[in-house]
């Protein structure tokens, strides 16, 4: 069930996977998720309840956000005590200047990059993979 941890091998498998659709950060209302809408993230903090999730929904709901970003998928099995693949992935991104807000699931890891650079950051993934 534990996932791979090995480095080289989570970069070569990463197969990063771009989902359709606009993703925004924002607030929930107290620490709830408002009725009709369907996070694909929520973050309890001390200053509130982070929700990620569709654009539309947000709007929908009446919720603020600033950061429109693209969600990417990386279709590998990371362990979550792998070392070194968020490092090597921010820092990729991070030289071609695009941000990178990563989520760990428990089979895969999230990336939320800027949307309108969503397809760059796959492409880049795609070169960290084949090398």
């Amino acid at each position: 069930m534990s996932g791979e941890s090995d480095l080289a091998k989570l970069l070569s498998g990463m197969r990063p996977e771009l989902a359709p659709g606009r993703y925004v950060f924002t607030l929930g209302p107290g620490r709830t998720v408002p009725a009709g809408v369907d996070p694909v993230v929520t973050v309890l903090e001390e200053e509130g309840l982070t929700l990620v999730l569709r654009q539309e929904e947000a709007d929908g709901a009446g919720l603020p956000y600033d950061y429109v970003a693209g969600w990417i998928t990386l279709r590998v099995h990371s362990a979550l005590e792998a070392v070194g693949l968020t490092a090597a992935i921010a820092g990729e991104l991070a030289r071609a200047g695009l941000s990178c807000n990563v989520v760990a699931g428990f089979h895969h890891d999230h990336l939320f990059v800027p949307y309108e650079r969503a397809e760059e950051a796959v492409r880049l993934l795609e070169g960290m993979a084949m090398r």
